[in-house]
């Protein structure tokens, strides 16, 4: 099969009008397709059904310390439930605070704070000049949201293989006073399914911050979300690293269950320095009194430990396996020798990372809505929405049903085929 590039110009327009036909049909059947976000899809949700029978009239509520979960108390958290989290996170109980439902809601207020009140005595961040961040891209969309909310300045840093570029993370980090944090997803990354390398993860734990109230933001969402038993990448525990080096301080850890048990009704936990912790807890004990315990406490009951919370992960794999095996043998088949695109292989995450020619993702994203097809908008990995090269469109496939995501995928090479097309007519 030849690349598309070496087509001639009678083969590509032939080509064209074959594929159009197929466009128009699919246009024709008023499909309403989505792969968005990063959703679960109600399989999965329909598997925890029985996490509502943990807590009923007949059990007790208290805490293993005998704390009654249905009062007030207890601000960061009950005791095993910081447990749990940390064994989540790889790190001690007492490095662990338990907050509600989103860690995107951790992660705004952490960001939140430092505006108004500084970092653990520092200048608040709104009385500076100059607030920068660092920003790995492609990445997450809402952590761009977060900053750019805050009318912080966000640096893009190219993804690599290993990681963020970590030249250039260590010239911002060690020489810009201004730059006070980056943004990171360090397992399976979003979207592109990238684990960071030890060297990457103990260069960031050896950084020399210009600025005292750097920090390192690691949301590590997918920390336990592998699609295969016999295929796992492993991350280097950061805290632990950051101890070694002298450098305690520098990073909060952020994770969550909205996808092992519900989205919006998860619990959400920071794994940080015992000075960290202090700080913020002189600042959330005037915000809040506690949080859900009764949450805290279904999931500690429902998982019992983090061998508990693995197996259930293994039950949600297996759903989610065939749907991404199916989009990356679909791109591979449909797309495979054409030179039009290219696609990551995930073993882990949420996300299948797509790379089209330049200057052709919005008009897939576009092509693709109009047949009934919705992707996350082209550009959203990117801060302020700005990919410079107009080539990347995150792929979820984890919401739809499987003969729906069938549909879906072939929807979208139909229209990679087409956009990319026309980008090499128009450049002949």
């Amino acid at each position: 099969m030849k690349e598309y590039k070496d087509l001639s110009k009678e083969e590509l327009l032939k080509l064209k009008i074959e594929l159009e036909n197929k466009y128009d049909d699919m246009v024709s059947l008023n499909l309403k397709l989505n792969m968005a976000r990063g959703l679960p899809s109600a399989e999965q949700l329909d598997m925890e059904a029985d996490f509502f029978n943990t807590l009923n009239p007949n059990v007790n509520f208290i805490s293993e310390a005998g704390i009654d979960c249905r009062n007030y108390g207890e601000l960061i958290g009950i005791r095993e439930a910081r447990e749990l989290m940390g064994d989540m996170m790889e790190i001690p109980a007492d490095n662990v605070i338990v907050f509600g439902n989103s860690s995107l809601n951790v992660m705004y207020d952490t960001v939140a704070r430092s505006m108004i009140l500084g970092v653990c005595g520092s200048t608040p961040w709104c009385k500076l000049d100059k607030v920068k961040f660092l920003c790995p891209a492609p990445g997450y969309d809402r952590h761009f949201a977060i900053t750019e909310s805050f009318g912080i300045e966000m640096i893009v840093i190219p993804m690599l293989p290993t990681g963020p570029d970590m030249d250039m993370v260590e010239e911002y980090v060690n020489n810009d006073p201004a730059v006070k944090g980056i943004w990171c997803v360090p397992k399976y990354s979003n979207p592109q399914g990238i684990t960071y390398s030890e060297e990457t993860v103990k260069r960031f734990a050896n950084l020399k911050p210009a600025a005292e109230d750097f920090r390192i933001f690691w949301d590590n969402a997918y920390c336990i979300h592998h699609l295969y038993d016999d295929k796992q990448d492993f991350l280097l525990e950061i805290l632990e690293e950051c101890k070694k080096a002298g450098n305690p301080d520098i990073v909060y850890k952020f994770c969550s269950t909205s996808k092992v048990t519900f989205p919006g009704s998860g619990i959400a936990a920071l794994g940080t320095s015992e000075n960290n912790i202090n700080f913020i807890k002189k600042v959330i004990t005037i915000q809040t009194i506690g949080h859900d315990k009764l949450n805290q406490l279904r999931h500690v009951r429902y998982f019992k430990n983090i061998d508990g919370m693995r197996e259930h992960m293994r039950k949600h794999a297996k759903i989610l396996r065939p749907k991404f095996e199916m989009v990356v043998s679909t791109l591979d088949k449909e797309l495979g020798g054409l030179g039009i695109g290219t696609w990551t292989r995930p073993i882990g995450g949420y996300f299948v990372s797509f790379e089209s020619l330049d200057g052709c993702a919005k008009d897939i994203v576009k092509r693709c809505k109009d047949a009934g097809v919705t992707l996350t908008g082209a550009g959203a990995t990117y801060p302020y929405k700005n990919d410079p090269h107009d080539s990347n469109i995150r792929i979820a496939p984890t919401f739809p049903p499987i003969d729906e995501l069938e549909k879906a995928i072939d929807i979208f090479t139909l229209c990679v085929k087409l956009s990319s097309i026309e980008k090499i007519l128009s450049e002949r």
